[in-house]
């Protein structure tokens, strides 16, 4: 078991009743990957709070001591959909940390995973869609601050288009952001990113993946890059609410076999994070996410 995975899951933020966003998946996530022996303890970490120069590498000064200070307006409050409180912000700083350290570990043995992140929701100056920072950006600024990448891939498969990643790298051709989408799904203002592909409701395994057997040589060509961030969204499964595809346990398992193992015949090292995932019956989100964990290991 050579994966390398990140947690925080002691800074659970408490939740109304009838809330949308399922916090108790991560906690879950993380007790079934070490129960399932998917990874070990000793390589499961828990990330400490990401500074604010890390932050400011993507994100405006005032909406980082926004955030940190509970300063936000109620209306920009409510449009990241989450309460604010100090386990909120502690949370927010480690989630980063975490895709940050994960990114890092990648580029030295192949792969890791963060069992949390995927954070595209959130622009330079916002945050939205249950997204706070968007840590993909930051994990990808530090490491080309740092001289250790000067080109990066970020392949979103979660149903929903990163509309915030695609904003932060615009025009800027040393990321390629390739989303494959819901068409009709939240966000519903699209940001253009440099590929994508956008899902009929209701498609099932073979045509979802076909598209994406298709599109993913031709996107890590154009790329030419040094790392892949996968966003292994758990929500295209047709048990999910918020997702409108139909993709089986298996399509997904499949999925992510397709990516690890595209990028790692090729040499590329993936940084993965778990983005959404809101099943009916959060059993059915986790188990997507072991499963990308399960798949992950075999290529560390």
């Amino acid at each position: 078991m050579s994966l390398h995975c990140w947690s925080s899951p002691r800074y659970a933020i408490t939740l109304p009743e009838g809330h949308r966003f399922p916090m108790a998946k991560y906690a879950l996530l993380r007790d079934g990957a070490l129960s399932q022996g998917l990874v070990s303890p000793d390589h499961l970490h828990e990330p400490e709070r990401i500074t604010h120069a890390d932050l400011h590498r993507v994100h405006t000064v005032d909406y980082v001591d926004g955030v940190e200070h509970g300063t936000l307006d109620p209306a920009h409050q409510r449009r990241i959909g989450l309460p604010w409180s100090e386990a909120f912000v502690e949370r927010a700083f480690r989630v980063v940390r975490g895709t940050v350290e994960a990114s890092e570990h990648a580029m030295l043995h192949g792969v890791a995973m963060n069992l949390a992140g995927g954070t595209h929701h959130a622009f330079p100056d916002r945050g939205e869609g249950f997204c706070v920072f968007n840590d993909v950006a930051i994990a990808i600024r530090r490491l080309q601050a740092r001289g250790r990448i000067r080109r990066a891939c970020v392949v979103d498969l979660d149903v929903h288009q990163g509309n915030g990643t695609n904003a932060i790298f615009a025009g800027d051709d040393t990321v390629y952001t390739f989303n494959m989408h819901g068409a009709k799904n939240f966000p519903f203002h699209k940001v253009n990113g440099s590929r994508d592909e956008e899902l009929t409701d209701g498609m099932g395994d073979d045509e979802y993946l076909r598209r994406l057997a298709t599109a993913l040589p031709e996107v890590l060509q154009a790329a030419r890059a040094e790392l892949v961030v996968y966003l292994a969204g758990a929500d295209p499964h047709e048990g999910d609410r918020l997702g409108r595809l139909r993709l089986t346990f298996d399509g997904l398992a499949r999925r992510d076999e397709l990516v690890l193992r595209t990028c790692r015949e090729i040499g590329l090292p993936v940084c993965v994070t778990i983005a959404g995932g809101y099943g009916r019956d959060i059993s059915d989100t986790v188990r997507v996410h072991l499963q990308t964990v399960s798949i992950a290991g075999r290529y560390a």
